[in-house]
């Protein structure tokens, strides 16, 4: 293998949290190389971001270019019933008066794109088309770079002191090191599409995302889009969805009967593409971060799509992983557990979000029941849907939430693994009572 010079961070992935971190790490001076499977522009799901992102994509000089691509703009979130009635809408400008009360449903090829051109405009170096097969480790564990396929199906090692998995749902380390656990209870499955011509409410409910619900828990997303498309989802149990059929096409109009709205807005319609499917999504890494070592996005964990927290996430843990990196850098010590106040942030994040997601899914809960109980709490509520999650001050609607439904225990695992070569210790999964393994 020919000599390559050594980095300070190596990320594996260029989606939106592998981009953010090597963007931020970059702009603090490190010497960032990215490595991508694929090559852009490269599709991908997830195209509803929530209000907080605005933020993370500000500090990355992004918030313009958002508003000059034309991506159409999201005020509100909606939930409608199955007959059709529509909730009154969490419009985001009623609760804050900020530029990110007005949010963004993207095309992911262009949205992932830009976050990749801007890394590279930046100074973070980036290869396309290469895979990632290993992680490299020193005598004592740490990780000290990764072992790839290019293009022309050559192996290469970079070596860096820092490696970030942001590989997305691949989830390369939590995969190969059996880290990943999914969630106890939300074993949900996605099935998805695009509709032309397809129809949109007036005025400021044009690019809402709505949220329609079907029997048992199901639920359709909505999600308008540039060039007259619509993104069409529908979130429910396997057995639900494969109770008749396993056809997508066949199940997806059998389901856009089952609700009223639905069925007005997509009638006027044209399906277009192709029918996406993906297995059981919910699920978190046993650690976040280990000797040279730090997950963030979905390759660390992902939720559930029902509040677009996603790509938040992701956002948002790049960016907080590429302040801790720097700052483990400037200490000189990179090791586990000078990540633990990452994992501390980002756990507690998915906690709040967490709790909500399971609230949605319980039969007896709803959020006109909560908000009728609690009207003073509605602000606390638009702060969850928005992502404003890494303040302390959900207590009382929690409390209050729990006299309709019982909440989840937080996972324990997800921080940093100990120090001393845990990251090879791959025979050692949590307990029933944290997490059934992946």
């Amino acid at each position: 293998m020919k000599e390559l010079p050594n980095y300070d961070v190596i990320v594996i992935g260029a989606g939106p949290a592998g981009c953010t971190a090597a963007t931020l790490l970059a702009e603090k001076g490190r010497n960032v190389l990215m490595i991508e499977k694929d090559v852009f522009p490269r599709y991908h799901v997830g195209e509803s971001l929530m209000p907080f992102c605005w933020y993370t994509l500000e500090r990355l000089g992004l918030e313009k270019q958002m508003n000059e691509v034309g991506f159409i703009q999201k005020h509100s979130v909606q939930f409608v019933g199955q007959s059709g009635k529509v909730s009154r809408p969490f419009y985001f400008f009623q609760h804050y008066e900020h530029p990110s009360s007005t949010t963004w449903q993207v095309e992911r090829e262009k949205f992932d794109m830009m976050l990749f051109e801007n890394a590279v405009a930046k100074g973070v170096t980036a290869l396309q088309g290469t895979k990632v097969k290993d992680l490299l480790r020193d005598d004592n564990g740490a990780v000290i770079g990764v072992r790839t396929v290019g293009p022309d199906g050559e192996a290469q090692d970079y070596h860096a002191q820092v490696t970030i998995d942001g590989s997305g749902r691949d989830a390369l380390v939590a995969s190969k090191l059996k880290w990943r656990n999914r969630d106890p209870q939300l074993g949900k499955i996605a099935l998805w599409t695009y509709f032309k011509g397809a129809m949109r409410d007036p005025g400021l409910d044009a690019g809402s995302t709505t949220v329609a619900y079907l029997p048992d828990k199901g639920w359709f997303w909505y999600i308008p889009m540039q060039n007259d498309l619509v993104s069409v989802g529908i979130v429910a149990e396997r057995d639900y969805l494969y109770d008749e059929s396993r056809d997508p096409g066949e199940i997806f109009c059998r389901e856009i009967g089952r609700n009223a709205w639905i069925k007005e807005h997509l009638a006027q319609g044209e399906q277009v593409g192709q029918y996406w499917v993906t297995g059981e999504f919910s699920y978190r890494a046993r650690f976040c971060a280990a000797d040279g070592l730090v997950l963030v996005g979905d390759a660390f964990a992902f939720l559930d799509p029902v509040f677009s927290s996603g790509v938040f996430l992701a956002l948002k843990s790049g960016e907080l992983a590429a302040d801790a990196i720097d700052a483990a850098l400037e200490a000189g010590d990179v090791s586990g557990e000078r990540f633990n106040g990452y994992g501390d942030r980002v756990c507690s994040a998915i906690e709040k979000m967490r709790k909500i997601v399971y609230a949605f899914y319980d039969e007896d809960f709803n959020f006109g029941k909560l908000v009728r109980a609690h009207p003073d709490l509605r602000p606390r509520l638009t702060d969850l849907l928005i992502g404003d999650v890494f303040e302390e001050k959900f207590e009382e609607l929690f409390q209050a939430v729990e006299e309709i439904t019982d909440l989840p225990a937080e996972l324990s695992y997800g921080r940093s693994a100990s120090p001393g070569g845990a990251v090879m210790a791959t025979d050692q999964p949590p307990s029933k009572a944290e997490a059934v393994s992946a």
